[in-house]
């Protein structure tokens, strides 16, 4: 069974699992009517859009058939460590996109970023700039905003 994959990209403090959900549940039933099984490539956060996502992975699999979560945290991983903060988030990002997705579910929140000098109100940066590289590497991209 070919491999379907779906990159998930999202603010950390994204609250609305319930799209989230939707979302996987979505591309979910479409990969499977095509016969594909799922891989839901996320960057670990442990909140917001990634830990919605392994929560729905982790559901899912009781359910039907199981989804395969693949976590790429961007520091900490035995075989990925993308160096220092700030620069590791959007290497990281760099990386899961340079592995290829059939598509790519962002789910992007204003910034709230204490270092940021932007003026306000404006986009997160990573779920943002995940969001282009994707777009940039030729996979389509569906965007949801708080």
């Amino acid at each position: 069974m070919k491999a379907h994959r779906v990159l998930v990209t999202g603010s950390r403090d994204w609250s609305d699992a319930g799209t989230v959900w939707r979302a996987l549940n979505d591309v979910r039933a479409s990969a499977l009517l095509g016969g594909h099984e799922i891989v839901v490539v996320h960057g670990a956060c442990p909140t917001g859009a990634d830990a919605q996502t392994q929560h729905w992975a982790d559901t899912a699999s009781q359910f039907t058939t199981r989804p395969i979560a693949e976590a790429h945290p961007a520091q900490g991983h035995p075989t990925e460590d993308f160096g220092p903060w700030p620069a590791a988030g959007p290497r990281r990002n760099a990386h899961m996109v340079s592995l290829g997705a059939n598509i790519c579910l962002a789910f992007i929140g204003p910034c709230t970023s204490r270092r940021c000098r932007k003026p306000r109100p404006h986009p997160s940066h990573g779920a943002t700039g995940c969001a282009q590289l994707a777009e940039q590497a030729g996979m389509p991209v569906r965007r949801w905003t708080a």
